[in-house]
């Protein structure tokens, strides 16, 4: 039934019946909301780089950065780096927590504003590129996998999900890269491709049309095992990423890995098989440490790119990448064998 007085801030009025209905509850749970600025530095600059071309196709791009804690501050310089890109992108911070969307609004200004919200993404429009840090650690494995799904599905057709976790300073960082199943999957020969034999990481998939693969293609294609995973949510790639004079071997980075990874860095999983192979790569890289760490940072991953699918070639690999203290390889390298998905992230 309607309600018979006028709608308040908290409700919505249906323009066709005349009805007032509240707003449907944002999906998700209220993070710690910790954040600090240049924290997400490290995945910002990957994201102008690798998905810069991807909107600077688009006429007026949409970028959400979803839970952007008790402070605006990485979401203000995020739309800073990216009106260098585009000077037309429009960012969107997202908060599930009323009072830090009360405290983002000052910040708001043309291109930039703050709203709440969760994992249904309450935006305008499908947006190109979702930014989404920090925010499923709290979750279980499974309902990592389900919050993929659900932000993916939010996707426009060519956009891409970067999600991942980094330490308070930023220091240490790790992200994985997703689109939506079935989006454009038309290969493109050469671009980004990797070494290491293969192993299934050749097949790229092109999903912006532009310097090579947004995705690789086959996520769970790793010595001819298929990915079970159901649904709609497309892995393509994961990235690691360090300040290199901190860092005392690679797999220190297995604390900052997404939580739909976190859990299996135990034998027998392929992302413990990458972490410890870096860290053998990284001893022998040993002597390269009187050049400083990028260069033993450098040489270690191209002695991992002879036996894993390190992607080579611009924009996710390569020296100049390497050298900022990043690796990036496809999803096929970590995949693991078995997930279970859970039906909603709403209750």
């Amino acid at each position: 039934m309607c309600s018979a007085a006028g709608p308040s801030p908290a409700v919505l009025r249906w323009p066709h019946t005349g009805c007032v209905s509240r707003p449907p509850r944002p999906e998700g749970v209220i993070t710690r909301g910790t954040t600090a600025p240049n924290r997400l530095r490290r995945a910002d600059r990957w994201i102008v780089s690798v998905h810069g071309p991807l909107l600077r196709r688009a006429e007026r791009p949409l970028v959400v950065d979803l839970g952007f804690g008790a402070s605006p501050v990485t979401t203000a310089e995020l739309f800073g780096r990216l009106r260098v890109v585009h000077p037309r992108v429009e960012v969107v911070g997202i908060e599930i927590d009323p009072a830090r969307v009360a405290t983002a609004k000052p910040r708001e200004r043309e291109g930039l504003s703050f709203r709440l919200g969760g994992f249904e993404l309450p935006v305008d429009r499908p947006p190109t590129l979702v930014r989404a840090f920090n925010v499923l650690r709290q979750y279980g494995e499974g309902e990592a996998w389900a919050a993929w799904e659900r932000l993916c599905a939010g996707l426009a057709p060519d956009g891409v999900l970067v999600e991942g976790t980094c330490a308070e300073t930023g220091r240490r960082a790790s992200w994985v890269t997703l689109g939506a199943r079935g989006a454009d999957g038309t290969p493109t020969a050469g671009a980004g491709r990797s070494t290491g034999g293969g192993k299934g990481a050749g097949a790229l998939r092109d999903t912006g049309r532009v310097q090579g693969a947004d995705a690789v293609r086959g996520a769970g294609a790793v010595r001819g095992r298929r990915d079970p995973r159901p649904g709609g949510a497309e892995p393509r790639t994961v990235t690691l990423a360090a300040h290199l004079p901190t860092l005392s071997r690679p797999s220190d980075l297995a604390e900052r890995l997404p939580k739909t990874l976190i859990h299996r860095n135990v034998p027998g999983e392929r992302v413990h098989e990458l972490l410890a192979a870096f860290d053998r790569a990284w001893a022998a890289a040993a002597p390269q440490s009187v050049f400083g760490p990028r260069q033993r940072w450098v040489t270690a991953v191209q002695l991992l790119a002879r036996d894993h699918p390190v992607l080579t070639a611009p924009p996710y690999g390569g020296r100049a990448r390497w050298r900022l203290g990043e690796v990036t390889l496809p999803w096929s390298a970590v995949a693991p064998d078995q997930i279970s998905l859970i039906p909603s992230l709403r209750e």
